[in-house]
């Protein structure tokens, strides 16, 4: 938290100005990045401030929230709010958030101190996760399902009083915007205990407005200590996120939380291959079927394997590790322009279903080089 590290001048901020929030949480858990995400409250004219500091230092001024006051400084990698405070005091403003280890604040200036009017410093310490109270919920209902955001970073204990609270007030979560949900989603399932917290998350029934509800789906997800022990960390950022989120939220879910339209597909065709899985590696599927997974999940492959028992799982990941491999990576031995100067072939729909034979005969080891290629696609082309 040295300000001798930011990108600007603490002689810019005025008087009464405090870091609060994640930034400082994460610094006294000794998990602060190298550039981190910096939340400041300041007296008042948030926007301004910013919007003064933007042209001094060259950065970029995003509004908030133009009511409460709140924008944000982007400058040389930083993503820094500031907010105007809301209350008489930094205490009450500190009384108005959320849980108690949220509402822990290090003043500025030359008397600079931690002002913790609620016990998160000891909450922290005792790793453990407490609602300041039920109202400071209900005002901002995003905060519901932040708390199993928080739980599963930092691998917390919820106090029964908040898990009540939450659970009493969760059909509120439906006035909160769609994107901000989304927003706590995304960094859900990221968070590496994650899979230890979604069967909470659920019986929370916070999500069942967008939840999934196919029996297939409902199995308990892969641990991800278990994971870890064949997947790499590559291989785990690709597959937990859309594993977990295809397990939380039905498709219908995915669009009304305004997920992206290529994500939704990616949980889609995920979807699609694990209501499909034979409980034998796929071993029961027709030759055009199994290369159909493989086109249709390559990028994102891993989030299937996880499916899979142990002893398929190794096998899986060797051959998806290896880019020359003909079926875990499918495409055609020769491309188009190639088939039309050497063949002479047309543009069109049949070169497209051309490319897909060879795809096919090369996936499964009965076109190996572009001479044999060439030799199939000429008798290929004369027979259809």
């Amino acid at each position: 938290m040295n300000p001798l590290q930011w990108p600007f001048d603490l002689s810019d901020l005025p008087l009464g100005s405090a870091v609060v929030g994640g930034a400082l949480r994460d610094a006294l858990l000794g998990k602060l990045q190298e550039k981190f995400d910096l939340d400041l409250v300041v007296a008042d004219h948030a926007i301004d401030l910013v919007k003064n500091m933007a042209q001094k230092y060259g950065g970029t001024c995003v509004v908030l929230d133009p009511d409460r006051d709140i924008a944000r400084l982007v400058l040389d990698g930083w993503n820094i709010d500031f907010a105007r405070q809301n209350r008489l005091s930094l205490e009450e403003d500190l009384l108005s958030r959320d849980y108690c280890l949220n509402a822990i604040a290090l003043t500025i200036g030359s008397d600079s101190k931690i002002v913790d009017p609620t016990g998160g410093l000891l909450d922290l310490l005792e790793k453990r996760l407490v609602a300041i109270k039920e109202q400071n919920l209900i005002d901002d209902p995003v905060r519901l399902i932040r708390g199993f955001r928080l739980i599963a970073e930092h691998q917390l204990i919820i106090n029964s009083k908040t898990i009540f609270w939450i659970k009493k007030n969760a059909h509120l979560l439906q006035r909160a915007a769609p994107e901000r949900i989304q927003n706590e989603l995304n960094r859900f399932v990221i968070a590496p205990e994650a899979d230890q917290v979604i069967n909470l998350l659920k019986t929370s029934q916070i999500l069942t407005p967008w939840q999934n509800n196919s029996d297939v789906l409902s199995r308990n997800l892969p641990s991800f200590h278990d994971a870890e022990k064949l997947f790499n960390n590559i291989e785990l950022s690709i597959a937990l996120p859309i594993l977990r989120l295809t397990h939380l939220l039905s498709e219908e879910g995915l669009k009304n939380l305004r997920f992206g339209k290529s994500y939704r597909q990616k949980c889609k065709l995920l979807r699609k291959w694990q209501e499909r899985n034979d409980g034998f590696a796929f071993k029961t599927l027709n030759e055009k079927d199994i290369l159909q997974l493989h086109l249709d999940l390559e990028e994102f492959l891993p989030a299937l394997i996880l499916d899979l028992q142990p002893v398929d799982q190794k096998i899986w990941l060797e051959k998806w590790r290896n880019f020359d491999d003909p079926l875990f990576h499918p495409a055609s031995p020769v491309d188009g322009n190639s088939l039309k100067a050497t063949l002479d072939l047309p543009s069109g729909p049949k070169l497209g279903r051309l490319l897909g034979y060879l795809c096919h005969e090369r996936a499964f080891g009965r076109v190996m080089n572009p001479q044999e290629a060439f030799e199939a696609a000429s008798y290929w082309w004369i027979h259809n």
